[in-house]
């Protein structure tokens, strides 16, 4: 009965969050939820690594813990967890999918539960703020995982607990990830504190932190010129 209730209440919610009467988000959120939008992030970000390690050994860790980051979170989930539960996404429910908003007939495959959107990016998310230790970094990260997830709900993709769920699931996997990442690296190389205003106390210069944030903020603002482009027909 307990599940019976939170699934009725889950639904109940994703009605609340899905959908709005706006083309400009409409389009937005089809642009923010498409992995091909954050490449330059992500690019910029192995940059990031790139510039703030010393050797072809550390930056070959960290890439890949991330991605063993990423397999745990969105690989075993894909894998494993979603086929097991077998939960339907909103827009393919037949309880639901001629009540929820589905954009331009957008319809993602494979089951609901739960987000691989939200889990992989909580995981790198949650990595990274362990890795470079930066609340500018942290917070923008974290903002940008929750937003991911956002865009799923309102898409009518996942229910609001798939991306609680996937948020949870991903800030976990991210951790062990740089657990194991933190136990090798301390055998290759000589644990460093840095004391100074233009790093970070891992290492990481601000100045390379700063070039995140500003190609963070002009992805967003193309999404938003397309989005608005995408309205008006001249996209």
């Amino acid at each position: 009965m307990a599940l019976d209730g939170l699934i009725a209440f889950d639904q109940h919610l994703l009605v609340m969050l899905n959908g709005s009467d706006s083309m400009f988000w409409d389009h937005f959120m089809l642009i923010f939820t498409n992995g091909l939008t954050w490449v330059p992030l992500l690019f910029t970000l192995f940059l990031l690594v790139m510039k703030n390690n010393e050797t072809m050994v550390q930056i070959g860790l960290v890439v890949g813990c991330v991605l063993l980051g990423v397999f745990l979170s969105g690989g075993i989930n894909g894998m494993i967890i979603k086929p097991l539960v077998a939960r339907l996404r909103p827009c393919d429910d037949p309880m639901l999918k001629y009540t929820v908003d589905v954009v331009n007939n957008y319809r993602a495959s494979g089951f609901s539960f739960f987000s691989n959107h939200a889990a992989n990016t909580m995981a790198i998310a949650v990595f990274m703020m362990w890795l470079v230790r930066s609340r500018l970094l942290s917070l923008t990260l974290l903002s940008w995982s929750l937003l991911n997830g956002w865009s799923r709900i309102y898409l009518a993709q996942h229910y609001p607990l798939d991306v609680v769920v996937g948020w949870l699931w991903g800030a976990m996997m991210g951790s062990v990830a740089y657990y194991v990442f933190y136990r090798l690296y301390n055998k290759v190389s000589p644990p460093v504190n840095y004391i100074s205003s233009q790093y970070t106390t891992t290492g990481y210069s601000n100045v390379d932190i700063h070039n995140v944030m500003l190609v963070l903020t002009l992805t967003i603002c193309v999404a938003i010129i397309c989005a608005l482009l995408t309205m008006t027909g001249s996209y």
